[in-house]
């Protein structure tokens, strides 16, 4: 039987998330870049700015969620963005995901957050049966719209 462990993520995890980060960009057809991938999680870490957990089943690192905080004007409370969630291919199918999704379920209600918000393409067809499966709701209401600066990522 597999044991996972999940783990809020500190300078000494980096070693074991920057391969999975990479995977994830490549898997989003991203070109891969370990040294940048590191840095930017380094980065986000050292200035507080997003909050990670990983998850090790048998002590391999299997996966991760990262979030980004925002806040609700309206609700006047803190709102959290789940940016990234990724689960290495060996350890699919095991219900990692849903743990992830489940501690940061948890990590939002200990800092007061009024609720979890995430974007995933229409296409994603793991993720659309997925998410409301773990208590997500598709919003039908609103539109979202986005303003792309031209980086050469």
């Amino acid at each position: 039987m597999l044991e996972t462990i999940l783990e809020r993520v500190h300078i000494e995890h980096l070693s074991d998330l920057s391969p999975l980060f990479d995977a994830y960009r490549v898997f989003y057809e991203k070109e891969s870049d370990p040294i940048r991938g590191h840095q930017f999680l380094k980065e986000r870490i050292e200035n507080g700015e997003s909050v990670v957990f990983i998850s090790y089943t048998n002590k391999i690192a299997s996966g991760f969620v990262q979030l980004y905080p925002l806040f609700s004007s309206t609700r006047m409370a803190r709102l959290w963005l789940l940016n990234d969630l990724f689960v290495h291919p060996d350890f699919r199918g095991q219900g990692i995901s849903i743990q992830l999704i489940e501690q940061a379920k948890i990590h939002c209600a200990q800092t007061n957050g009024c609720g979890l918000m995430l974007e995933t393409a229409k296409s994603n067809d793991i993720g659309n049966q997925l998410y409301p499966r773990t208590g997500f709701t598709l919003d039908t209401e609103h539109h979202f719209y986005f303003w792309d600066y031209p980086l050469d990522l």
